[in-house]
């Protein structure tokens, strides 16, 4: 029974759930599928319900986290998978590795303001090609998805090489 989890919720495939939808389906499905509701069930029954109860709430985790959610819509396209290197464009390896070495010369708090900005400013241009990715998608024909998805998964890997870097930034923050 491999049920993706927008079958189990009813929901079509999105990068944007209505976060109202889906608790409100989460706790229908919480109480359908609560274990203690089948407790003189049979052992056969008891099981799968506590399997849909468990993938109820695995489901509500990751349709609730929105960096959760894009990992996921890219592995079930076959666009993503464990431990999966992606080469990332050099100009941005560049731009990363300038920052990382301008965080292992920073010796005071404006410069580390400095770098914060930059990050800040990184993340944000990221978010914003994102967010218009996501739009595309959602109104993309089938032949375009996969084109989209391929583009969201160099900023999904580039969000988590720039997350690595704020928290490299948080322990150096913490000297000053």
């Amino acid at each position: 029974m491999t049920t993706s989890y927008f079958e189990f919720y009813g929901l079509p495939e999105s990068f944007t759930i209505d976060a109202k939808v889906l608790k409100n389906k989460f706790y229908e499905l919480s109480k359908r599928y609560h274990p203690d509701f089948y407790a003189n069930e049979s052992e056969a029954r008891q099981q799968e319900i506590l399997e849909l109860s468990t993938l109820n709430n695995k489901a509500y985790q990751v349709l609730s986290n929105p960096p959760k959610l894009t990992e996921y819509i890219l592995q079930q396209h076959g666009l993503l998978a464990e431990g999966d290197k992606h080469q990332l464009a050099p100009d941005f390896l560049m731009e990363m590795m300038e920052i990382n070495e301008n965080l292992m010369e920073v010796d005071d708090e404006a410069g580390l303001l400095a770098i914060k900005t930059q990050l800040a400013g990184i993340e944000n241009d990221l978010n914003a090609q994102l967010s218009s990715l996501i739009k595309n998608y959602e109104t993309d024909n089938q032949a375009n998805k996969i084109t989209t998805l391929k583009n969201i998964k160099d900023i999904y890997f580039k969000q988590k090489y720039l997350l690595r870097i704020k928290d490299s930034l948080n322990t150096f923050a913490a000297r000053f």
